[in-house]
């Protein structure tokens, strides 16, 4: 039955091909940051440290985090190609799948390079150890905890697609604040990235609600279930910490990405794939939309208390930062 939707659903990723801008459209790194063949390249060099130089430590390791997430995109693809749906036979294929998989890893691949580029000519982090844990993340590898499971996978896709946006979105606003608009216009560049690959990955699912609602529904279950994992979940500075908890309660304290967010997120995908008004359910299927329709009041109302716990941990020393504690 998969298989047969999978194929059947070629026209619709074909339609969704737009949503990938062409190369040359494309911004690239070089457009957001200082040329360096131009004769002023020291004092636009020397303008973005100045401006670099507001921001506070926490927004630092937020933005230090998610530069990791983005540079591991090896791993992402590979897990892409393990998924029926997103195969790309040859690495070379021309069927819409594959093309779609191809041209998000191109787009996605600018958004590490380009935060990499600005982080080192910034002269704020401690380049070699952010390094490192790329090195570390990349090699650990990325288990989206949804084996094979072609639809659990798109519903993965989705979610995070949603959840990097708003992350990058509220580092952009947090820069602007402090008066890099350098950092602000990346993030928000990036964030719009992410805005037309979850609109695309939506529109897909979507279809596979109107196709196969049964077993599209147990997937969003049963991934809601157990909890969306982090791409990043994995990674380490060669400690024995738990180097992403600590980089996500920064995140949180400083209201980048927060239960509230992931909150938001589930009732969003919920309403866009209109699961409050799905008809002639069986009873673990009514179970399961019960479950979905009320997860993200859920979050919500545990949220006072997360955000409480969170104040109250204590800071941590990050070698990103070189040892300062946050």
């Amino acid at each position: 039955m998969q298989q047969e939707i999978i194929n059947n659903l070629e026209s619709v990723v074909e339609e969704q091909l737009h949503f990938l801008k062409p190369a040359q459209d494309c911004w690239q790194p070089s457009d957001l940051l200082p040329d360096m063949t131009d004769p002023d390249w020291h004092d636009k060099v020397t303008e973005l440290r100045e401006m670099a130089l507001a921001l506070s430590d926490e927004v630092l390791v937020v933005l230090i985090g998610n530069l990791v997430t983005e540079e591991a995109l090896p791993s992402y693809q590979t897990s892409a190609n393990r998924s029926e749906g997103f195969r790309d036979e040859t690495g070379a294929s021309s069927n819409p799948w594959a093309l779609w998989t191809r041209g998000w890893t191109a787009e996605e691949n600018r958004h590490g390079e380009v935060l990499n580029k600005y982080l080192y000519l910034s002269g704020r982090a401690n380049m070699r150890s952010v390094e490192v844990t790329t090195h570390y993340l990349i090699r650990n590898g990325f288990d989206l905890k949804a084996g094979n499971h072609w639809y659990k996978a798109m519903v993965y896709a989705a979610f995070q697609e949603r959840a990097t946006k708003i992350s990058h979105a509220n580092v952009g606003r947090l820069a602007e604040k402090c008066g890099d608009m350098v950092l602000a216009k990346m993030c928000a560049f990036i964030a719009g990235d992410e805005a037309r690959h979850e609109e695309a990955y939506k529109r897909i699912f979507g279809k596979i609600f109107e196709m196969d609602p049964s077993q599209a529904l147990m997937a969003f279950y049963e991934m809601m279930k157990q909890k969306i994992v982090m791409p990043a979940h994995l990674m380490s500075d060669g400690t024995e910490r738990n180097l992403f908890s600590q980089f996500a309660i920064v995140a949180q304290r400083i209201g980048v990405y927060t239960t509230r967010d992931y909150a938001e997120v589930i009732g969003h995908l919920v309403h866009y794939w209109n699961l409050p008004n799905l008809r002639f359910l069986t009873g673990e299927e009514a179970m399961a939309q019960d479950y979905l329709c009320g997860l993200a009041d859920h979050y919500l109302g545990k949220a006072d208390q997360i955000e409480e716990v969170i104040a109250h941990q204590p800071k941590e020393p990050f070698q990103w930062i070189f040892d300062r504690s946050v």
